[in-house]
């Protein structure tokens, strides 16, 4: 299934700035705000847009963009179409603009188009680019359906899944997310079902799996790297989880 970008950048304005598309957008256009603020027109309805907020719109949709002289505005935009779009898009209803939590993870990918979209056309490698695209696009559906939990909460597990490996604290996620230790752990149970404890675990038993199939490292080595400190504790979180031993489930791969 094809997809076509038609253009992917970055722009920050301070000088003031009016598009509009009232008779509709001619495409699929993806916008980050990731500095300052600006006024988003969808459909008639106005946006007040900060930093952290995604706006998803297909062809035809009614779009402006108004940035008020003396008012800066930095985003990444992209504009696309193609049949794997088409698709993708009708998967699930995408509101007009989310609020996301802004990752690294996903800057890298808008910077990784970006960069092969400036190269010579002899030099770009359409493959490559569609890989991206769709990379993109699956990290925008998990963004937006992670909106149904509070900001906070998404905060601290893009924190949690960064730092499973290492011995960090709940204070640590607390702070991270700009809470009181008390408030946030029982909004993120309250939330995600399970506290942050339980959800490292999980993060820390997929990454110890991948080791155990991928590499030759000990499960001494695997324990350690991946957060469980010890081999004895690794073990027991191990066999309480999957109902044998990582030295079991190792030879059975």
């Amino acid at each position: 299934m094809e997809t076509n970008i038609l253009f992917c950048g970055y722009s920050y304005h301070i000088n003031g700035y009016h598009s509009q598309h009232k008779s509709g957008y001619p495409v699929y256009l993806f916008r980050l705000q990731t500095e300052g603020s600006c006024e988003i027109v969808v459909k008639g309805k106005t946006f007040s847009v900060k930093k952290g907020d995604l706006l998803l719109i297909k062809p035809g949709d009614h779009y402006e963009l108004l940035i008020k002289k003396g008012q800066n505005s930095g985003d990444y935009n992209l504009g696309c179409e193609g049949d794997w779009i088409d698709e993708w898009w009708s998967r699930f209803e995408k509101p007009a603009i989310s609020r996301i939590d802004i990752n690294e993870h996903l800057l890298s990918l808008w910077r990784q188009l970006l960069f092969e979209k400036r190269r010579p056309l002899s030099s770009q490698n359409e493959e490559l680019t569609g890989y991206l695209l769709r990379a993109l696009c699956i990290s925008f559906e998990r963004a937006v359906k992670e909106t149904k939990h509070p900001y906070a909460v998404t905060r601290m597990m893009r924190f949690i899944e960064e730092n499973a490996p290492t011995a960090f604290k709940v204070e640590d996620v607390a702070n991270h997310a700009g809470l009181s230790i008390s408030r946030s752990v029982h909004l993120f149970k309250n939330s995600v079902g399970k506290t942050m404890m339980e959800y490292a675990q999980e993060i820390r038993l997929s990454i110890a799996i991948d080791r155990m199939k991928y590499t030759t490292m000990t499960l001494e080595h695997i324990a350690a790297e991946c957060g469980f400190g010890t081999y004895p504790y690794f073990h027991k979180v191990f066999k309480k989880k999957y109902g044998v031993s990582p030295g079991s489930f190792r030879r059975q791969e």
